[in-house]
């Protein structure tokens, strides 16, 4: 390329740049707030502010995360759902009220249907964990011992209707065994009574149980994702167990108030994603379990109406019901 056509490239690229950056600043509203519906301090909270940081430049008000946990996601999303569609508040969160709860709860304050998405920020393959005190060390080990003791094995959850409980109700389905539930209030509760052996079974995150895994205070037996977690590289998946349906992830998404303009939500995207892409933030997703994804609206809106109607199904099959 000759000198002179190489530099009318560069300052047409230069120019773009600048006006798309242009563009994507002025879609964007000077504060934003990210309410998160779950406490501060779990991977649902510490995801949303990891990527809130490289945020910043965008917003010059500031961003602030917001918790407002309560009725498995619901109050917060609430919140959300009733905001001004202007693009200054969003819901991180994980997939309770974004595309699970309304299969679960007789009534909500808001209509998850119509979501807005943005991006998934995360997926987390959760795990089949068992407490060091259960005689089994693979998936058909324990789908044997479960057959063998019908009604005598228990398995936690984070509380009713949570990804663990419908992650546990998916492996009986499939499985044709029975456990009983004892629900929690989290999973921090969950993983102290697993390890103390006061329950059996745990359908935990990967993130939250790697950990007490690789310090011997429970066996991880299986991943329910595709592929082998490069966390844990020596665990099999549950399709390599003979499972082959037997898939589940945490994810993260993050989705807009009903009526919020498609060109505030794709410059929402656009910097979200960027923020993503970043070395450090994924190294620092990679540290929580998590696999950093970024996706378009497009794909998220997919992601959560296939979600939607996988979980709909078991809370069917299992009559799971939350009052």
């Amino acid at each position: 390329m000759a000198p002179r056509s190489l530099l009318r490239r560069l300052v047409a690229l230069t120019a773009c740049g600048l006006i798309c950056g242009t563009a994507l600043a002025q879609s964007l509203p000077a504060t934003l707030r990210i309410v998160v519906p779950f406490p501060a301090g779990g991977t649902a909270d510490i995801l949303p502010r990891l990527v809130a940081e490289k945020l910043r430049p965008n917003h010059p008000a500031g961003v602030v995360i917001e918790n407002r946990s309560g009725a498995g996601g619901n109050i917060g999303a609430d919140v959300v759902y009733r905001a001004d569609p202007d693009g200054g508040t969003l819901l991180a969160s994980p997939p309770g009220p974004i595309a699970i709860n309304h299969h679960l709860y007789p009534r909500l304050g808001f209509d998850p249907t119509r979501w807005v998405p943005v991006t998934v920020l995360a997926t987390v393959p959760n795990v089949l964990a068992v407490s060091p005190k259960l005689p089994v060390t693979s998936v058909a080990e324990l789908i044997a011992y479960l057959k063998a003791h019908p009604g005598k094995v228990s398995y936690a959850s984070q509380g009713n209707g949570s990804t663990s409980h419908l992650t546990a109700n998916l492996f009986m389905n499939l499985t044709g065994t029975q456990m009983v539930h004892v629900p929690y209030k989290g999973t921090a509760p969950a993983l102290v009574d697993l390890i103390g052996g006061q329950v059996d079974v745990f359908f935990d995150n990967l993130s939250s149980s790697a950990a007490h895994h690789r310090a011997g205070k429970l066996r991880i037996l299986a991943v329910a994702d595709e592929a082998r977690s490069q966390a844990l590289p020596e665990v099999p998946t549950f399709v390599e167990s003979g499972l082959k349906d037997m898939q589940a992830v945490t994810w993260f998404a993050v989705v807009a108030p009903p009526g919020t303009p498609d060109p505030v939500v794709r410059a929402h995207h656009q910097a979200m994603s960027a923020a993503l892409a970043q070395p450090d933030v994924k190294q620092k997703f990679a540290e929580q379990g998590a696999d950093a994804r970024g996706w378009s609206p497009e794909q998220a809106a997919r992601f959560i109406r296939t979600e939607s109607d996988k979980w709909h199904q078991v809370i069917k099959t299992a009559n799971v019901k939350v009052e």
